[in-house]
């Protein structure tokens, strides 16, 4: 547990220290939530409509920034291959990068969304339901990132394969979260599109560290 938290100590450290790409994800989810409020126009009925949907894809689109650091700083400098030779399995290796990651991006992306949710006119009883949407789903964001960064570590250039790889496996968590807002914008019970997020986030978060670390020894033994 000590080797857990001390890798999980450390790479939170490096996704905040400057150039770690937190903060880059925060000011890229700032400014897709300006501007497509520029772009839309002051009709703020549509506003509110859409603010679930493109909150949820500007903080996926967020999270994938520093998605790629997750396993490349390692491997690039050879530590990742005197991680893998620690008695700390790989497979928990991979969950304290995942936590790590959701630390540093995913639970910043989230506290951040409520005042960016007042740039869409969104409800107040619409954003405790986008806050606790993107509680739940972020996670997820996470965990499945980390398989794609696993997978991808070896190849030059593998942050532009990245997205394309796991954009169609997040589009669950997108469309219950913003169904979730959209559902409490119009006044009816969140909890089915909360329930099929959580257990979507959930699963994930179980399955992706040994996903992760079979592609990270599958990349090694290459």
């Amino acid at each position: 547990m000590s080797a857990f938290l001390v890798l999980l100590w450390r790479d939170v450290k490096l996704a905040t220290r400057s150039g770690g790409g937190a903060a880059l994800a925060l000011c890229f989810f700032a400014l897709v939530a300006t501007l497509v409020p520029l772009g839309i126009g002051a009709d703020l009925k549509l506003l509110a409509r859409v603010a679930g949907g493109i909150l949820w894809v500007g903080a996926v689109l967020a999270a994938l920034l520093s998605l790629d650091r997750l396993f490349q700083g390692d491997y690039d400098d050879g530590s990742l291959e005197l991680i893998a030779l620690a008695p700390l399995p790989l497979e928990l290796t991979s969950l304290a990068k995942i936590v790590a990651h959701w630390l540093s991006t995913g639970l910043p992306l989230t506290i951040m969304s409520p005042l960016l949710a007042l740039l869409f006119n969104l409800s107040p009883d619409a954003i405790p339901v986008l806050v606790l949407s993107l509680l739940m789903g972020t996670p997820a964001v996470s965990a499945i990132g980390a398989i794609g960064a696993a997978l991808t570590v070896s190849l030059r250039g593998g942050g532009l394969i990245l997205p394309l790889i796991i954009l169609p496996l997040l589009s669950p968590a997108v469309i219950f979260g913003a169904g979730a807002v959209a559902a409490g914008l119009d006044g009816f019970s969140p909890a089915g599109a909360l329930g099929l997020l959580g257990a979507f986030s959930l699963a994930a978060v179980l399955l992706s560290p040994f996903a992760a670390a079979a592609s990270v020894r599958l990349n090694l033994s290459g």
